[in-house]
């Protein structure tokens, strides 16, 4: 049984605003599955289905509370190898949807290996950084940035260029604030406009169409650039106040595509609004900031990188899905956290919320293991 004392340092406040962004999402996609009929309305099972995850993934939430998160350094890199096996599986037993293999299907439901792999990565990671003392050497730079390049190149060849990206960007974020050394930031700053454009020749047609389609949506406004000109749409017919709830006419009539996942903002704040959307943005504001106030109270180095790097999960997830909405980014295929349908990806999210309030009930009762 978990001790009573941790019980009473569990942050509730951060447990509520979870619940709070889970039950939103779930409304949210009830009005994303309703689409009119000449003779009335029809639904498809994307709310039911997000809320059966969502109970699943609050009994994971609970479950990851009762192991002390210091043992996860210790299974950090069989973790990790399993994810690149996972990862390897994919291109073998994985199946195709819209033209990309990503998931397993193990009959009762579809796992994707590539979530496991972020979080897997994240923790080794997390453990690597911990053990290093004072910024990075040259050494230490390369041999995590070799952990995080390996699944994301595994992923970028599903093909998932968002998964891969957000992955490097999350363990790129953990490394800054680690630190590194000065020399090796000027390299980093002198080589990284070098290489970048040499990645649009490892780019899919379809992705270079996308980042094509980014800088001018209105060269191909029924094909690839149709996502985000019926998600602007949508978002600025929302106005004020919004049109209300079940009321939003692109999401209804069917214009707006995908948006039960990928778009899923858009149908929010096409019925609530700029001041809904602003509210919504605000509950996402507490929601990083509570992760961060936990990481600077963690009372060892592997429990706070372990929750820097679940803020930058976060934080990348928001702030991609959110620009590609708007048409600031170019669309990549990445969920909006707790708003989005997904099973996979909410269980995770779950698990990680799960590890941000372990670290933080343990930091007062604290004994080396």
């Amino acid at each position: 049984m978990i001790d009573r004392r941790l019980i009473e340092n569990i942050d509730f406040k951060f447990f509520s605003l979870v619940i709070i962004l889970f039950i939103i999402g779930v409304i949210n996609l009830f009005s994303a599955s309703v689409y009119r009929l000449e003779d009335g309305l029809n639904f498809t099972p994307f709310f039911i289905k997000q809320s059966i995850w969502g109970l699943i993934g609050f009994f994971a939430l609970l479950s990851s509370l009762f192991i002390d998160y210091r043992h996860l350094k210790y299974i950090s890199i069989y973790f990790y190898g399993v994810s690149i096996g996972c990862l390897l599986a994919v291109f073998k037993f994985g199946k195709i949807v819209y033209g990309a293999r990503r998931w397993i299907d193990l009959r009762f439901f579809s796992f994707q290996p590539s979530e496991m792999a972020k979080i897997a990565t994240l923790i080794l990671v997390a453990y690597l950084l911990s053990k290093t003392e004072g910024v990075l050497s040259k050494k230490d730079f390369f041999k995590i940035s070799c952990i995080g390049l390996i699944p994301s190149f595994l992923i970028m060849k599903q093909p998932d260029l968002g998964t891969a990206l957000l992955l490097l960007l999350i363990i790129g974020g953990m490394i800054f604030y680690k630190g590194i050394q000065k020399r090796l930031v000027k390299i980093i700053v002198f080589l990284f406009p070098l290489i970048l454009p040499l990645f649009w020749f490892f780019l899919h047609d379809y992705q270079k169409e996308r980042i094509l389609n980014f800088l001018d949506p209105s060269r191909d406004p029924l094909g690839a650039g149709y996502h985000v000109i019926q998600s602007q749409i949508a978002i600025g017919s929302g106005r004020l106040w919004g049109k209300g709830f079940l009321a939003g006419s692109q999401s209804q009539l069917r214009f707006l595509p995908e948006k039960h996942t990928d778009f899923a903002f858009a149908v929010f704040a096409e019925e609530w609004g700029f001041m809904g959307t602003i509210f919504l943005l605000f509950l996402f504001c507490f929601f990083l900031y509570s992760i961060l106030q936990i990481a600077f109270q963690a009372k060892d180095a592997f429990g706070r990188y372990l929750v820097v790097g679940i803020f930058f999960y976060f934080f990348w997830q928001i702030v991609i899905n959110m620009g590609m909405v708007l048409g600031l980014m170019p669309v990549v295929g990445v969920p909006l956290p707790f708003i989005s349908y997904g099973g996979t990806s909410l269980i995770i999210n779950f698990i990680l919320v799960g590890l941000v309030i372990n670290v933080g009930m343990r930091r007062f009762i604290f004994k080396k293991i």
